[in-house]
């Protein structure tokens, strides 16, 4: 399964990155985030791996995250793998005339299993909310400084 999203964000390209491209930030805009541990490569860099550990109500989930591509301030790419599922994103960000920033975000989903195989095909817009939720939580944090993590 795959789609696209996009956001804009009210703040310069430049800005955008220096809070988007900071670990300690993932918590204002993740909701559920429990836990990020770096795994091996150097942080934030290509190659770079990532255990992220998310609680969602009694559901726990425990992505890792390894960079396959960093061209900042305009691309980041990486995969996130979890039981079942492999997930590609492609991060593009551009400033626009007006001095905002647009990220776009290309999702890829495939399915490792059965069951996961019938979740993207029975709730494909799931996927699709949460990573609209999670753009939107971002913009919120970039732009007024409201942070997920004290909902």
């Amino acid at each position: 399964m795959k789609y696209t999203s996009e956001i804009i964000i009210e703040l310069p390209l430049e800005e955008f990155m220096n809070k988007f491209d900071n670990i300690e930030n993932m918590k204002h805009w993740q909701k559920g985030l429990v836990s990020a541990e770096h795994i091996s490569g150097t942080p934030g860099e290509f190659g770079a791996k990532m255990k992220l550990n998310y609680k969602f109500g009694k559901r726990e989930m425990e992505l890792i995250e390894t960079i396959t591509h960093r061209k900042i301030p305009n691309e980041f790419h990486a995969t996130y793998n979890t039981k079942g599922v492999h997930n590609i994103q492609e991060n593009y960000f551009e400033q626009t005339s007006n001095g905002h920033t647009k990220w776009t975000s290309k999702s890829e989903f495939i399915p490792l299993n059965l069951m996961m195989r019938v979740m993207t095909f029975i709730m494909p817009g799931a996927f699709k909310k949460q990573s609209k939720k999670y753009m939107q939580d971002f913009k919120r944090f970039a732009e007024h400084g409201t942070s997920v993590a004290d909902a």
